[in-house]
């Protein structure tokens, strides 16, 4: 099992909010992670069998923000226990600490495991119990939105393999119920929660639905299919492309290539070596992130010394329509048009950008066009290596393309935009009703660690009665046994010896 170091909460600090710090109801007690658990316990409390089958939970197999996990994968034990992966059991308590999983919730309690047991991702800290505390409790506690924000303050590491040290968990402070008061908030949280999950669940089907309606509104509307207009298939030369089935167009409509309407164009690569050349201009440079599906995101926007004909030459304008050659396979083709935002942008080499000839065809049709029916195209058609997609610039540049006759392009952009705008209206709804429910989740365990959620029981044990008892057992466990010391050996002195010679292999009777 690995382990790693770093530093702990701010001195005088718990590691949580403001709002977890109060007075705690009676029989209750702050007690650290490291007091109630072994924080990365080394191996099994009872090791399998190398012909044992046992779980295998990858980081993938823990659900964001659920406290689920799928311990489904089956392994035998024997083929992967010299791997350096992380060794947990039942019960025990998973905490992803590297950016973005600990960011995102990947918190579980470990259950359902095959033989009780199971190898995982060496990003999870494991915390087994020691008795004083559940572990659907811990897993509640660490699961809060304000737990997971201040952990995040604490990270140490380079950007992109940020983690949260193993000391900072161990010393975080929580607040810790009596045990039978500990069973009764696990068991209303559990049923609270399966109702918020459920409206939740509710909610994120409507978004989906709601971005289907999208892709049917920009993908409907660029081939003219909004309005029931009769549709025919319509004719297009082939090409050494995977076309697949081409929708049909109304009368007077025509199927071009990309190439052939617009002029389309790679970016620059950045060079480390050149950028401290006086002689290069610096200028501001899109990359994949600021090319959405829909919008351009410019809240960050790098910047990038090349030479001065180079930024000339890619120089964005007004109406040019952004894609993107690279990255995650579903952002293949994904893009936006460029309006002019910041003066003398430029783009870099995995977005391409597409410059409509001679006002042929809206830039907006392209780009709804390209975010629809482009997003299959470009993954029918695109390269896909172990971690990244990629499509090239000769390959994008067949890209079919619907032509509508030009006196109609403006009719039929408004009509687009009115049902988008409706769409985004109901789409606000739904985002409402999702704030809604996360904020009462966040209610839900606020309460349950203040000791409002249940009520108290006088005669439920102390908490503090019960985690003495743990620390007392734990000191005898560990206190190093007394080494017995043998007596002490005194030598005595030889006998003298009479003054006759002694017989080989004989000796003077030694006195008693």
């Amino acid at each position: 099992m690995t382990t790693d170091s770093g530093t702990g909460p701010e001195p005088g600090g718990s590691g949580v909010e403001e709002g977890l710090a109060g007075e705690l109801p009676a029989g209750w007690v702050r007690a650290t992670i490291g007091e109630l658990c072994d924080v990365n316990p080394r191996g099994f409390d009872e090791e399998p069998a190398d012909s044992e089958l046992i779980s295998q939970v990858p980081m993938a197999a823990v659900e964001v923000a659920t406290g689920r996990m799928d311990a489904s994968k089956r392994v035998r034990y024997g083929d992967l226990k010299k791997k350096s992966l992380t060794t947990f059991q039942e019960n025990d308590v998973l905490f992803a600490k590297i950016t973005p999983c600990m960011e995102n919730g990947k918190i579980a309690k470990a259950q359902g495991l095959t033989g009780g047991r199971a190898l995982g991702s060496t990003e999870f800290h494991v915390l087994r119990s020691r008795g004083a505390v559940l572990p659907e409790y811990l897993m509640h506690f660490l699961l809060q939105s304000n737990v997971r924000k201040t952990a995040e303050r604490h990270m140490t590491g380079a950007v992109g393999q940020r983690r949260v040290p193993r000391p900072y968990l161990a010393e975080l402070e929580i607040p810790v119920p009596p045990l039978a008061e500990q069973h009764r908030i696990v068991a209303k949280l559990g049923d609270q929660l399966a109702h918020v999950e459920a409206g939740e669940g509710a909610v994120q089907a409507a978004l989906t639905a709601s971005a289907v309606l999208e892709d049917l509104i920009t993908g409907g509307g660029a081939c003219g299919g909004l309005d029931g207009v009769e549709c025919f298939p319509a004719p297009l030369e082939p090409a050494d492309s995977d076309d697949g089935v081409l929708p049909d167009l109304p009368l007077g409509w025509k199927w071009g290539r990309l190439g052939e309407i617009a002029d389309v164009v790679g970016g620059v690569t950045k060079d480390g070596k050149k950028q401290g050349d006086p002689e290069h201009v610096e200028v501001p440079y899109l990359r994949v992130a600021n090319v959405q599906r829909g919008c351009l995101v410019l809240d960050r926007v790098e910047k990038i010394r090349v030479p001065e004909k180079k930024a000339q030459s890619l120089k964005l304008e007004f109406g040019d329509v952004l894609l993107n050659e690279g990255g995650d396979r579903d952002k293949l083709g994904r893009g936006w048009i460029w309006e002019g935002q910041i003066e003398d942008c430029i783009h870099q080499n995995h977005v391409f950008r597409a410059r409509v000839r001679g006002q042929v065809l809206d830039p907006r049709l392209l780009a709804w066009h390209s975010n629809a029916f482009g997003k299959n195209w470009c993954d029918r058609n695109g390269r896909q290596t172990v971690n990244l997609a990629s499509i090239s610039l000769r390959t994008i540049k067949l890209m079919p393309v619907p032509v509508p006759p030009k006196f109609m392009q403006g009719d039929l952009v408004k009509a687009v935009e009115s049902r988008l705008a409706e769409a985004k209206s109901a789409q606000q709804v739904i985002q409402g009703v999702r704030e809604q429910g996360e904020g009462l989740r966040s209610g839900l365990l606020h309460a349950a660690f203040t000791g409002t959620l249940v009520l108290q029981d006088p005669d439920d044990e102390p908490a503090s009665a019960l985690l003495d008892r743990i620390r007392a057992q734990r000191a005898a466990d560990t206190k190093p046994a007394k080494r017995k010391h043998a007596p002490r050996k005194t030598s005595q002195a030889a006998p003298e010896t009479s003054g006759r010679p002694v017989p080989a292999g004989t000796q003077d009777t030694l006195p008693l």
